[in-house]
């Protein structure tokens, strides 16, 4: 998830209650739409620090673990327009140095709206694509215009200004209509198809309007916005990107089509109350949190008056989510409601906070606050201009980078996690309870994961998932046991071989057991590591199209 929290201010606060009722965190951070500014703000919400940053903010910007902004630009020249185009996603330092500025933007695509920092230092990105009045109606269109549905990419950074898109998913890949038999995409009832969206809702050009993507480590999963729908979505990132173009695949077992939708029934023919009126900010509330697991949005027009900030409990069924034949999704009605201060027709995002508080921005206005548990307002401050977005971090997130993400390797009957300080071990999703060692041995087949923190215990991490018994080739989570490296133990040579290598672009990466990359190269397959001191690294190779899968190497110079 992209809200990332301090293990040591939870535990303080879960110990030591009188203070729940005051503001968490040190800084709050937000740049205003349209600016060249990043300003944090300090407890008493003076300015701590800005940025002068090049390009103006399209829509969302983020500090990630370190003090490394993450932003959207508003591109000039781009193809697309409305509302927030981007084109532009920026990496920069804590001194205003720009690491990675990548332009995603041609006449057939062009990026919008929100983005999302991975754990793995990737990047999704919410982007319009291009379809001629000619596609939309051979989809199955009742009207034909040409049409700007959304897909989403997911983009490795591999220099100062260039990127790979090494996963995506179109919303194109997953249409329905029962209105001609005669063109592609029909079913008898949409309503029967909650996994599909409707192309006769709300036909327009800037049709779905995506606004607000989020990522969920522990489920490989991501949720997204929709203005035009009124809805939140669930899709599976697990896949490759092929299985996201279909209808099975990924740990969910359908591919990429829509796991979960909340919000707005009407939208795929159901009968039943439509809770929210123009929606921004989906996303999972993050371990460490009250709540953890479920899904907030801002909901605009909550009310007549005031937008409020709505929040959902999923049922789900390993990586599913339970719904009763022939009714929408569950629950009903939001589970939880605030009320804000406040009503912004357009943008506007929350974020829950450890202590049980939570962060209010009502974009429009300006107006950013703070309340607790109990809805007492702490502290508000009202800047001039439109804040999409803005967010709380602690002196430990801003200051020190993640921690190294974990990896998984089979020894015989356990399941070994890289060294950490703590451990905590999930299956399909789900936390196993009293399973905190460094080795857990498994009982049964599934996705094993493991969550560590480093030795400061200021963040989790959370190791890609380690797909146990199921398959015998390369998966998308890697790690499975297939022999692709040879000799091992190794005097310090070894060759990676997979069949039909040649055929493919791929990565190796060559990682120590503090986590660090020793070596990151692409369509290489030969090795020499005699010069390194003898012990056990990882070698994680990445196939373009198929998936990733780790071994641990033993290099030792008596091997033989």
């Amino acid at each position: 998830m992209k809200k990332l929290f301090t293990i040591a201010t939870w535990l303080y606060v879960l110990f030591m209650s009188p203070v729940i009722a005051q503001q968490w965190g040190d800084y709050t951070f937000y740049s205003l739409m349209g600016s060249s500014s990043g300003v944090l703000l300090d407890t008493n919400q003076q300015v701590y620090k800005t940025w002068s940053f090049t390009g103006k903010t399209g829509y969302s910007s983020y500090i990630l673990p370190g003090g490394i902004v993450l932003r959207t630009v508003a591109r000039t020249g781009n193809s697309f327009s409305g509302g927030p185009i981007c084109g532009q996603v920026q990496k920069v330092d804590w001194n205003g140095n720009i690491l990675w500025d990548y332009v995603y933007s041609t006449t057939e695509y062009c990026s919008h709206h929100d983005i999302c920092g991975m754990p793995n230092g990737n990047v999704l990105l919410i982007a319009y694509e291009l379809k001629s009045a000619t596609e939309v109606s051979a989809a199955g269109s009742n009207t034909s215009i040409v049409m700007w549905p959304d897909k989403i990419v997911e983009i490795k950074p591999t220099g100062l200004t260039t990127g790979e898109v090494v996963w995506e998913w179109h919303a194109w890949d997953h249409l329905v209509q029962d209105v001609n038999p005669a063109k592609a995409n029909y079913k008898p009832a949409v309503k029967d198809h909650p996994e599909l969206l409707n192309i006769n809702y709300k036909t327009a050009k800037d049709w779905m309007h995506m606004n607000g993507i989020d990522y969920n480590p522990i489920l490989d999963q991501i949720a997204f916005s929709s203005r035009t729908f009124s809805e939140w979505f669930v899709i599976d990132h697990s896949t490759t990107t092929a299985e996201a173009a279909s209808h099975s695949g990924g740990n969910a077992g359908k591919g990429g089509d829509i796991l979960f939708r909340w919000g707005n029934p009407v939208a795929w023919g159901q009968t039943g109350t439509a809770v929210l009126n123009v929606s921004h900010d989906a996303h999972w509330i993050p371990e460490g949190v009250p709540n953890a697991g479920n899904l907030v949005g801002f909901n605009n027009n909550g009310t007549t008056s005031f937008s409020t900030i709505d929040q959902i409990k999923p049922v789900m069924n390993g990586y599913n989510y339970v719904r009763e034949p022939g009714l929408p999704y569950g629950p009903n009605t939001y589970d939880f409601r605030h009320v804000a201060n406040g009503k912004t027709s357009n943008m506007g995002n929350s974020l829950q906070l450890p202590n049980g508080n939570m962060l209010v921005c009502i974009a429009l206005s300006g107006k950013i606050y703070e309340i607790n548990a109990a809805g007492t307002q702490l502290w508000t401050k009202t800047v001039t201009g439109s804040v999409a977005q803005a967010f709380k971090y602690d002196t430990c997130h801003v200051k020190y980078p993640a921690p190294p993400i974990p990896s998984i390797t089979q020894e015989g009957t356990e399941l070994k996690a890289s060294s950490a300080s703590t451990y905590q071990w999930y299956k399909d999703g789900v936390q196993i309870s009293s399973a905190n060692l460094q080795t857990f041995a498994p009982t049964s087949n599934g996705v094993y994961l493991v969550r560590t923190t480093d030795e400061r215990g200021c963040k989790y991490s959370y190791s890609p998932g380690f797909k146990l018994g199921t398959s015998t080739g390369i998966s998308k989570y890697g790690l499975n046991q297939k022999a692709f490296l040879y000799p091992n133990p190794s005097t310090g040579l070894f060759v990676i071989d997979y069949p039909e290598l040649n055929k493919y672009e791929y990565q190796v990466e060559i990682i120590g057991l503090n986590g660090q990359i020793i070596t990151q190269v692409s369509n290489i397959n030969q090795f020499d590591l005699s010069g390194l001191d003898n012990g056990f690294y990882f070698v994680n190779l990445h196939i373009n199209g198929l998936g990733s899968a780790s071994i641990k190497l033993i290099l030792n110079a008596n091997s033989i």
